[in-house]
C-alpha cells in the first residue's frame, strides 16, 4: 500500500494495536471467546384490566377440595350459591389449585363478593383472578442473561423499564461502519443501505461504490496499510475480520423475544447499513458522503435514500480535531432532523483531539465498565456528552458487551455471538436510546434529544477521571421524562454512596436460606432512617420467596414475606428500611429462601444506597 492514499478513519472497538497512518490512530476489534449459552425464561405480567372469567383457588393440603375434583366442584357451586352467582369447577392446575369458572364476566362488586366468600373459608389457602397475561420487558433471548449492560442495577442502562414506553417501532437507524454480514438475529430488522467505499482495494468486494453494503471482511496483513510516523508497519501484526458493523447493529436492534441470541435496545427499529470502513479503515470523503446520504441529503452519482435515518451511529474515529468537511456534513444531517451519535475513542486521551468525537452537534459517548467506572481505554474530556456501558473484556468476556457476529477470520463464516469492549460498543447504546425516544415522541429535535439524555443521566456508580459528560445514561428515566411518566424505582441522588453486589446466587427450590454479602466501608455512625435497598431477584414465582436484610450487628429487616397469592415473576424493586439504629460499616447480608416447590431462581444483584 502506498502512502498517497486518503486520510483514514477507524472503527473504535477493542484496542489490540495502534495503527498510525498520517497521524490517525486506528484500532481493531478483538473478539473474546463465547461461553456456552444459558436460557432465560420470559417474564409475563398483566398489563391491562381485562375481564376476569375464572378464579384460581388454592386449597390447604388437608382439605378434601385439594385432592378431589368432585369436592372442589361441590365447593364451587356452594360458594356460588352463597354469593348469588353460578360458579363451576373447570379443571385442576398443575400446582394442584382449582380453576373455577365464574359463568361469565362479573361486575367488580360481584367479583369481590365471590373472592371474599372463598377467602372466608379456612380451607382456602389463596384465591386469585385468572388474569390475561401479556409478554413484557424481559425477553426470552438465550443470551439476555449476559446483557448486564441493559438491566443490571449496578451499572446497566436501565433499558427494560423504557420498553414499556417504546421499542423503536417506525424508527430508522443508519449504522455507518463496516457494513453488514448476514445474521438471523438481525435480518428481520435490516433495510436497504449503501456501500460508500470508493476505493476497490479497500472495499475488498471487487468494486467501488454500489448498493450492496454487505461486509466481506476487513482483515489485514502486517504492514499492509503503510508505516506510521515512527516508521513502524501498520498494522503491526496480522488482523482478522472484525464484523464490527454487525456487532454494533445487534446492540441497537437485534430481534428480541425470538428465543435466541441477544436483545436489541430498540428491537423494533430498522437498521440501515452504510458501509464506509474496509481494509485499512475508511476515508473522510466517503464518510462525509455517507452522513449526507443516510440523513436524506443528495450525493452525486448515488440514488436518493428512500429511507432517511432518524439516527446515525458512528462508532468510528481518527486523530485530530473535527475537520470542517465532517462538521459540514453533520450540520446538514442535523438540519434534516437526524440525530448523530459518535464514539469518544479508545486511547485514554482527551476526546477533544479526535474526529468526529470533537465535532459540534453530535452526542459524543464515553464508555463505562461493569462496575460503573470510566473504562480504562475510554477517551474523556469536556466534549463528552454522556457515558454508556462499553464493557471491559480484559478480565472476562462476561464483562464485555455481547452482540451479533460471524466466525469468519478471513472470509465469511457462520453466525455467532461475541463479547467486545470499546466506545464503539457504548455508542449504539445511545443510538438505541435515541430510537426509543423518537418513537415515543417523534417531534423531538436532535438538540432536545441530547438535552433529555443528559438531564436524565445518573451519576456514575464508579469513578471517572477527566470528564464523562452528564454521567451514565438512564433509559427508563429518559423515556419517563419525555412522556410525562413516573419512575417507580428512581436512581439515587448525586452524592449518595452506593454499594452493590452483582454476583449471582442460586436459590434452591424449596430449600434452605442463601445469602449475598455487601461490605460497607468509609461510613461513619449509623445508617440512614431511609436506607434504600434495590433488589433484583430472578424467580418464576416470587410469591414463594421470603427476603430478609441483615445488618452487620445481626438486626434483621424483613423486605418480603411469603405471599402465595403473588404468582408473578421476579422481584425487581427498591425497598426502604430504617437503619438509623445500626452501624453502617460492616457486612450486610441479603438472605433469601424459597418456601414452596416447583419454581426456581437466583439473586441477580442487590445494593445499599446511603
Amino acid at each position: 500500500m502506498n502512502g498517497s492514499r486518503s486520510l483514514r478513519i477507524s472503527l473504535l472497538a477493542v484496542t489490540t494495536g495502534a495503527l498510525i497512518s498520517s497521524g490517525i490512530t486506528v484500532s481493531a476489534a478483538a473478539p473474546a471467546p463465547a461461553p456456552a449459552a444459558q436460557s432465560t425464561a420470559a417474564m409475563s405480567s398483566g398489563i391491562a384490566d381485562a375481564p376476569v372469567e375464572r378464579l384460581i383457588v388454592g386449597y390447604k393440603s388437608g382439605a378434601a377440595e385439594a385432592k378431589s375434583n368432585d369436592a372442589a366442584s361441590k365447593d364451587a357451586k356452594a360458594k356460588g350459591a352463597k354469593a348469588g352467582e353460578a360458579l363451576g369447577f373447570d379443571r385442576r392446575l398443575g400446582t394442584g389449585a382449582a380453576l373455577v369458572d365464574l359463568g361469565g364476566e362479573l361486575s367488580k362488586d360481584s367479583l369481590s363478593e365471590v373472592i371474599d366468600t372463598f377467602r372466608a373459608d379456612s380451607d382456602v389457602a389463596y384465591v386469585v383472578p385468572d388474569k390475561r397475561m401479556y409478554a413484557m420487558a424481559d425477553p426470552n433471548d438465550s443470551y439476555y442473561d449476559r446483557q448486564w449492560d441493559l438491566f443490571e442495577t449496578a451499572a446497566g442502562m436501565r433499558v427494560p423499564g423504557a420498553w414499556a414506553k417504546a421499542t423503536g417501532e417506525g424508527v430508522k437507524v443508519a449504522v455507518i461502519d463496516t457494513g453488514y454480514v448476514a445474521h438471523s438475529d438481525l435480518a428481520a430488522n435490516m433495510i436497504a443501505g449503501y456501500d460508500f467505499i470508493s476505493d476497490p482495494w479497500m472495499a475488498q468486494d471487487g468494486g467501488g461504490r454500489d448498493n450492496n453494503p454487505a461486509d466481506p471482511g476487513d482483515w489485514m496483513n502486517r504492514g499492509e496499510c503503510g508505516r506510521d510516523n515512527n516508521g513502524q508497519p501498520v498494522p503491526p501484526r496480522d488482523t482478522n475480520n472484525s464484523w464490527h458493523g454487525t456487532h454494533v447493529a445487534g446492540t441497537i436492534a437485534a430481534v428480541t423475544g425470538n428465543g435466541k441470541g441477544v436483545a436489541g435496545i430498540a428491537y423494533n427499529a430498522k437498521i440501515q447499513p452504510v458501509r464506509v470502513l474496509g481494509k485499512c479503515g475508511g476515508t473522510t470523503a466517503d464518510i462525509i458522503d455517507a452522513i449526507t446520504w443516510a440523513s436524506g441529503g443528495s450525493v452525486s452519482g448515488v440514488p436518493a435514500n428512500p429511507n432517511p435515518a432518524n439516527v446515525i451511529n458512528m462508532s468510528l474515529g481518527g486523530g485530530g480535531s473535527c475537520d470542517s468537511g465532517t462538521q459540514s456534513a453533520i450540520n446538514g444531517a442535523v438540519s434534516r432532523g437526524t440525530t448523530v451519535v459518535v464514539a469518544a475513542g479508545n486511547d485514554n486521551l482527551n476526546a477533544a483531539n479526535f474526529n468526529p468525537a470533537s465535532c459540534n452537534n453530535v452526542i459524543t459517548v464515553a464508555a463505562s465498565d461493569r462496575q460503573g467506572n470510566r473504562a480504562e481505554y475510554s477517551n474523556y474530556g469536556n466534549t463528552i456528552e454522556i457515558t454508556a456501558p462499553g464493557g471491559e473484556t480484559t478480565a472476562s468476556s462476561a464483562n464485555g458487551i455481547w452482540s451479533t457476529l460471524n466466525t469468519g477470520t478471513r472470509s465469511v463464516g457462520s453466525e455467532t455471538y461475541t463479547a467486545y469492549q470499546g466506545t464503539s460498543m457504548a455508542t449504539p447504546h445511545i443510538a438505541g436510546l435515541v430510537a426509543l425516544m423518537k418513537e415515543a415522541k417523534p417531534a423531538l429535535t436532535p438538540a432536545q434529544i441530547s438535552t433529555a439524555i443528559r438531564e436524565n443521566a445518573r451519576t456514575l456508580p464508579g469513578s471517572c477521571s477527566g470528564g464523562c459528560g452528564a454521567g451514565l445514561a438512564d433509559a427508563t428515566a429518559t423515556l419517563n421524562a419525555i412522556t410525562g411518566g413516573t419512575d417507580p424505582d428512581p436512581e439515587p441522588e448525586p452524592g449518595q454512596n452506593v454499594f452493590t453486589n452483582t454476583n449471582n446466587v442460586n436459590i434452591p427450590d424449596y430449600g434452605g436460606w442463601v445469602a449475598s454479602d455487601i461490605e460497607v466501608t468509609g461510613r461513619s455512625g449509623n445508617g440512614p432512617a431511609q436506607l434504600k435497598v434495590p433488589v433484583d431477584i430472578k424467580h418464576t414465582f416470587r410469591g414463594d420467596l421470603v427476603v430478609v436484610l441483615e445488618a452487620p450487628d445481626g438486626t434483621d429487616f424483613t423486605l418480603k414475606n411469603l405471599s402465595q397469592t403473588d404468582s408473578a415473576d421476579n422481584i425487581t424493586q427498591t425497598f426502604t428500611v430504617d437503619a438509623s439504629g445500626v452501624a453502617a460499616n460492616g457486612t450486610w447480608q441479603l438472605w433469601v429462601r424459597d418456601t414452596y416447590p416447583n419454581d426456581t431462581g437466583y439473586i441477580d444483584s442487590w445494593g445499599l444506597t446511603f
